[in-house]
């Protein structure tokens, strides 16, 4: 039908055909849908889900079967259409909206459903109106906003907010009562029972349950007794029809009788009204009504609470009132009333009814001003104002003379007076922080005596007098720009200043009830006298200042227990002469060449010392004598010039748990001396010159981290005796072969090998390695003419993951040096801060995406953008409630001078952090968004009425204002990034990724200088992740270091090699996954197994067979290969092995095969390890152009008429017990014993839908990887975060039907079929596939070679 009109409808019913995901476009759209968005951008479509649809929508993979089917209502409309003009058009009574998979709202008649979801794609950050328009079209979109035709049933809301049913029913505890069937009803703190069987129009017998007893009659089967409280307790036996039943009220009357006050807690439920038989429990005093969409004139309304005779506390936070409710001011038993956040401008003067009222939440509104009758309100003592409108202190708070605390952070007042603090003798405590104050006037002399703590953090204020404030305890001004502080100290006891500008603090009298000092981060360069004469001072914080002593008063306070002094300009520490209780002492990062003799032994309490970053070259013995009393527990030396004779000085700290003593010049670590350090926990070594590490390292019982990486050791520790040990890291030495105990510990996770080029691991060694998680190492391979593109490009990358306290990797890493259809490059990080699935998902996708975006714009604010926005909306659910700090750098030529420089385009949401190193200089290229560090974005964060926590963070959850992921954080926290573009120059020498934990302990210049001193980009970044663990840092810490070599011309070629070379092992490895078989079973987390790596400078047929023999003793061919000529992207050579672009990551493998065998069904195969595991490398052959390979390699004659290869998206290719190896631009793929019809999902997608990393870590495997960790087993975790909606498009599927094959196979008998493939790229491309390719596809399809 044609529309003609705006406002009017078209409506398509469909079956929700498929999965419980949202429904796929092809499903949704036909040529009528299409042709009605053609005609206008304001026109689009609304999808309309049933009641019956769970509102948590989860993956293709889920059991589908157990989900209802419904109907959907595809409804064609435009940005005019009203809810009453859609509901007219299909004869429905409503529409409700739900954001994010949380809370279902009725729409008002006149709202307009389409407008609000281009509102909400605009609010994310797309700008183009056709981009808003496809995106509102999008099935995926579902999991951030969604539209039902009646409300969606919630099974288990309606168990907690009430229970009813007809079940036979005795009263009393004794015989004389019979049993009769009655209707039973369980809400709020009560038992209903009916008088009369299915009537609720008879007398009601109410059983109050607080504080009474739910017991199981063992007499009678599914029975349950409930009996109320006190001394005349009545008691009712019901007897339910099913077991469901009888649990189902034994679980819910549990909780009641378990109250010791009569609350219900109906938060959350997205009601409107409470349920009518709440009305009935008239002894709740506490109702929580916290996000929810109550209305006024609903049966069960706001207007109807008064009926709670009793109530004393009431909560009606988050529900969108928009104006005060003045029913609530006839509740006159009140004492706590909370409408926080409810967008209010007035309060009414009716609250004055209120007199019992002792706490008033009013946060989160838009008040600028009280009325004078809440001045009447005596009881009054608690005031939340924060984060309203107010440019001043109202005065009514002068009657409020029983309120001791001023809640007034996130409003506007600018100017502070004390005389009007002085007034309101009644406040102790005042909050005026992030209000923008500028200054704190002090006109008078009056004393202000009654304020004991002062919070002014986040402001304006460049100086501060205080001395009025003579009985002030506590002061927060972190974060303003002071130059001056002034204060009065005759009761001060805690003072936190960091992160300004002093030069000094001026404190009179000394203060010598301080405990707690925080001047971290401000321009002092000598510390006060006064701070010496604190005699109860306990914690002094005086880093990242410009401190060049220390005096020695400091030192021999006896009170002080914590001094932090890191940072600075120390070049000495005075000796210590008498006894301190020091316990933590942090000097890192000064220039102290030598310590007191006397430290340790002085320092007896001492069990934190940081001294890394210094010029120490020796330490202090722990003792005078053979005995020591030493109580160190945790001891950091790294990037120190300590040399081997440290060792003996360290065996007298017999307490030590956690010795860091890295980067310094240990030739050797004295065997004699670490047997006596039985309590070592964590011990790391890395950056030395250690040849060898002692055998009597097995006697450190504990030990469970060893870290010795960047090393010069040959032979592997004895180490994988240790009972406790888990992660073991001797990456980037020299080590030649392990020998291996019988058996290894359940307790190891981890083992990083890669680096040593000379390590060959047997498949014995690998099978006793199955059980690990994560193993990480090089296989020595082998160059060839297949790796010639891989050489060309003149950067090369990476990467190092570390795990912080909690031992969860929550940082992931993404590095393609090959990405595109010509010389480009995409790196990224991604941070969860404390969630690993996030990150996960946004490493295996955002590759993907940014391709997809490059093919519809060339402008980098517009691509980096979208492909943001369409990674947070590809998390699908995960993203409701998680979410990640992402950062990703696009390397590329501009478009409009394709032989030109290079530029770098970086994008970034949250702390994520990216730097770049031109002429030995830091230049930074990212934004952080955190509040703290973000004015414009706490301000736009405050108009949005968001509560700030305290600790600063978002609704108390994230500090950040811009992430992918926390949809339901929205509109607070948003996913569009910042975008800079910054051209590339022949002095840009390498490029810095890292997270929040990285920069937060390694500052710019120490980065680059520390990079600059590494020349291999993999030791550098492990070496930057290793300082920031000395210094301090106990969260998940990542970082990327990208070595650059941009010429002047941008050329990168060599001159052509016509001789020929040996084989040899090639720098950076390509990863492929060790998977174990199914008879090993996973010991320690879902995802079980190795990771190995092969490496990348090998062709795909070498790779088969060096995996042959590293599984079975093969050899491969011996034969000398042709090295090819290596060539720029400005001066490019014939195309050997073309790739439209990379994928994003790996997918990952699992105990079974994907066509449903389990692996000990399949014959053996080349390339499967004999013992069971078997080498997997899967790449994307939806996204990417690939060419097939296969059998001995090419020679130079035929790679001369190679040709671009064509991709098979989604193809369906059936073929089992085979091997197929490809190389694509170096990228190795190796399908082994499945069908390759399971390949149609890429590498993303497949991510998506609960594929699980060991540790949380992939990186797209291709020719320059430094490491790929791939999981060997999917989680067994079947829902909750990746079960995200599907993806895929199915009107991107090639597929070869059977119909086809003969007609396939007769071209290819032909040999000259040029195959076209979709777009991946820039340009459209097209493969042809020679006599290799051949060979394989006639495989494919059971063709006997000879018949070709």
């Amino acid at each position: 039908c044609a529309v003609k009109i705006p406002g009017s409808v078209i409506q398509r019913n469909m079956k929700w055909n498929g999965s419980r995901g949202c429904v796929t476009r092809k499903t949704r759209f036909g040529s009528r849908e299409r042709d009605w968005l053609k005609g206008d951008t304001q026109r689009g479509c609304v999808c309309l889900y049933g009641g019956t649809v769970d509102p948590q929508p989860s993956a293709p993979g889920s059991q589908a079967s157990s989900m209802p089917q419904t109907d959907l209502q595809l409804v064609l409309c435009s940005t005019s259409t009203t809810v009453e003009e859609l509901c007219a058009q299909r004869d429905g009574k409503g529409l409700y909206v739900q954001l994010h998979g949380d809370l279902v709202r009725r729409l008002e008649p006149s709202e307009r459903p389409l407008q609000m979801v281009y509102d909400y794609l605009t609010a994310m950050g797309y700008a183009e109106p056709v981009r808003v328009q496809q995106e509102a079209a999008n099935s995926d979109l579902s999991c951030l906003i969604r539209f039902y035709s009646e409300p969606p049933v919630n099974a288990d809301q309606q168990e907690r907010t009430l229970l009813t049913g007809v079940f036979n029913v005795r009263k009393g505890k004794t015989q004389l009562h019979k049993w009769a069937e009655r209707q039973v009803i369980l809400c709020g703190t009560c038992l209903i029972v009916a008088s009369v069987k299915d009537s609720l129009t008879g007398k009601m017998h109410i059983l109050p349950l607080v504080g009474g007893k739910v017991e199981e009659v063992k007499r009678r089967q599914h029975c349950l007794m409930f009996s109320s409280a006190g001394s005349q307790a009545q008691a009712y036996f019901v007897s339910f029809d099913t077991l469901a039943d009888y649990q189902r009220w034994h679980r819910q009357a549990s909780k009641v009788v378990s109250q010791t006050v009569s609350l219900v807690d109906l938060s959350c439920y997205s009601l409107e009204a409470v349920p009518e038989y709440l009305f009935y429990s008239q002894d709740i005093t506490h109702l929580n009504l916290r996000h929810n969409f109550m209305r006024l004139k609903e049966p069960g309304g706001l207007l109807n609470l008064p009926r709670f005779s009793q109530l004393k506390s009431l909560n009606l936070s988050h529900n969108h009132l928009g104006v005060f409710p003045e029913c609530v001011c006839e509740i006159l038993t009140l004492t706590e009333l909370n409408l926080s956040c409810n967008n209010l401008h007035t309060v009414p003067v009716q609250i004055c009814n209120l007199q019992s009222l002792q706490t008033l939440s009013l946060d989160g509104n838009h008040l600028s001003s009280l009325p004078e009758e809440l001045g009447g309100l005596a009881q009054l003592n608690s005031l939340g104002l924060s984060f309203n409108n107010f440019s001043h202190i109202p005065a009514v708070l002068e009657r409020l003379s029983a309120v001791d605390k001023l809640a007034m952070a996130g409003n506007r007042v600018e100017t502070l007076e004390l005389c009007t603090l002085a007034r309101m003798s009644h406040l102790k405590t005042i909050d005026l922080r992030l209000n923008g104050l500028r200054q704190v006037k002090s006109e008078s002399l009056e004393a202000v005596s009654q304020v004991t703590q002062l919070d002014l953090r986040d402001n304006c204020l460049d100086s501060l007098d205080l001395s009025a404030i003579c009985n002030l305890e506590a002061l927060y001004c972190q974060r303003n720009q002071l130059g001056t502080l002034t204060l009065s100290g005759f009761t001060l006891r805690m003072l936190h200043a960091s992160s300004n500008r002093l030069t000094t603090v001026n404190i009179y009298p000394v203060p010598n009830q301080l405990t707690h000092m925080e001047l971290s981060q401000n321009l002092l360069e000598y510390l006060p006298d006064w701070v010496c004469d604190c005699r109860k001072i306990e914690m002094l914080d005086v880093t990242h200042n410009q401190l060049s002593e220390l005096p020695l008063r400091l030192l021999t306070n006896l009170s002080l227990r914590k001094l932090l002094a890191g940072n600075n300009h120390l070049q000495r520490v005075p000796d210590l002469l008498d006894h301190v209780p020091l316990e933590v002492l942090d000097l890192q990062h000064n220039k102290l060449a030598e310590l007191p003799e006397s430290l340790f032994y002085k320092a007896l309490n001492l069990k934190y010392l940081n001294l890394s970053a210094n010029a120490l070259e020796s330490i202090p013995p722990s003792s005078q004598s053979e005995e020591s009393l030493s109580t160190l527990q945790e001891l950091y030396l790294t990037g120190n010039n300590l040399n081997e004779n440290c060792g003996a000085l360290l065996v007298g700290h017999q307490n030590l748990r956690v010795l860091h003593i890295a980067y310094n010049q240990l030739l050797s670590f004295p065997a004699s001396k670490l047997t006596k350090l039985e309590l070592l926990e964590e011990l790391n070594l890395s950056g030395n010159k250690l040849k060898t590490i002692p055998s009597t390292v097995s006697s450190c019982k504990r030990l469970h981290t060893l870290i010795a990486h960047s090393n010069h050791i040959t032979v592997f520790p004895e180490i994988l005796n240790l009972p406790e040990i888990k992660l073991v890291d001797l990456s980037c030495n020299e080590l030649t072969e392990i020998q291996l105990p019988d058996s290894l510990p359940a307790t190891l996770q981890e083992l990083d090998l890669t680096g040593n080029s000379s390590l060959i691991l047997e498949p014995k060694t690998l099978n006793l390695f199955s059980h690990i998680t994560t193993l990480k190492l090089d296989q020595k391979s082998t160059t060839t003419a297949a790796d010639s593109t891989s050489a060309s490009t003149p950067w090369a990358h990476g990467y190092s993951e570390m795990s912080g306290q909690r031992n969860k990797l929550c940082v992931s890493v993404l590095a393609v040096d090959q990405f595109g259809d010509g010389v480009e490059a995409c790196y990224g990080i991604f941070d969860g801060d404390r969630n690993e699935e996030v990150p996960r998902l946004l490493q295996c996708t955002m590759g993907d995406v940014l391709c997809e975006e490059l093919q519809h714009s060339s402008i980098d604010n517009v691509y980096m953008c979208n492909t943001f926005l369409t990674s947070h909306r590809k998390l699908g659910m995960a993203g409701q409630k998680l979410g990640a700090s992402a950062l990703l750098c696009y390397i590329h030529h501009e478009p409009s001078d394709p032989g030109g420089y290079f530029s770098l385009t970086v994008a970034n949401v949250g702390t994520c952090q990216a730097v770049l190193c031109r002429n030995s200089q830091p230049v930074p290229l990212s934004k952080v968004y955190s509040l703290e560090n973000c004015t414009e974005e706490m301000e736009r964060v405050k108009c949005c009425k968001a509560i700030i926590t305290e600790d600063n963070k978002v609704s108390g959850v994230t500090c950040c204002s811009r992430l992918l992921g926390c949809s339901y954080l929205s509109p607070w926290v948003l996913p569009k990034p910042w975008v800079h573009t910054e051209p590339l120059c022949p002095q840009d020498e390498f490029l810095i990724l890292g997270n929040r934990a990285l920069f937060e302990r390694v500052s710019y210049q120490e980065a680059v200088c520390t990079v600059q001193a590494v020349r291999d980009p993999r030791a550098a970044a492990k070496k930057l992740c290793s300082l920031a663990q000395s210094y301090g840092c106990k969260d998940n810490i990542g970082a990327v270091v990208v070595s650059l070599h941009i010429g002047e011309d941008s050329c990168t070629c060599e001159p052509p090699v016509t001789t020929t070379e040996p084989r040899g092992p090639p720098p950076t490895p390509l990863p492929v996954s060790v998977t174990p078989g199914p008879t090993e079973p996973a010991t320690l987390s879902s995802s079980s197994g190795i990771a190995s790596e092969f490496n990348s400078e090998t062709s795909a047929s070498e790779v088969g067979s060096e995996a042959g023999s590293t599984a079975s003793d093969e050899h491969p061919s011996s034969g000398p290969a042709s090295r090819p000529e290596r060539r720029c992207s400005l001066h490019p050579a014939t195309t050997l092995c073309g790739i439209m672009r990379q994928p994003s990551s790996a997918t990952f493998s699992s105990n079974q095969s994907d066509n449903g065998l389990d692996s000990d069904d399949e014959a053996p195969l080349e390339g499967v390890i004999s013992n069971g595991s078997k080498l997997e490398v899967e790449v994307d052959i939806h996204c990417c152009a690939f060419q097939l390979r296969s059998g001995v390699p090419a020679s130079p004659k035929d790679l001369s008429h190679e040709k671009r290869g064509s991709d098979y998206p989604n193809g369906k290719m059936h073929r089992q017990n085979s091997v197929v190896v490809s190389a694509t631009n170096g990228c190795l793929l190796a399908v082994c014993g499945r069908e390759i019809a399971d390949l149609k999902k890429s590498p993303s997608t497949s991510s998506l839908f609960g594929k699980k990393l060991s540790n949380g870590s992939v990186v797209a495997p291709e020719d320059s990887h430094n490491l790929i960790e791939v999981a060997l087993e999917a989680p067994k975790k079947k829902s909750g975060y990746f079960t995200a909606p599907a993806q895929q498009d199915p009107e991107d599927q090639l597929i070869v039907p059977p119909c086809l094959e003969q007609e396939v196979r007769e071209q290819l008998r032909g040999q000259t079929l040029l195959v076209s493939g979709p777009s991946m790229g820039r340009h459209e491309e097209k493969t042809a596939f020679t006599s290799p390719e051949m060979s394989w596809l006639d495989f494919m399809f059971n063709i006997p070679i000879q018949s070709m």
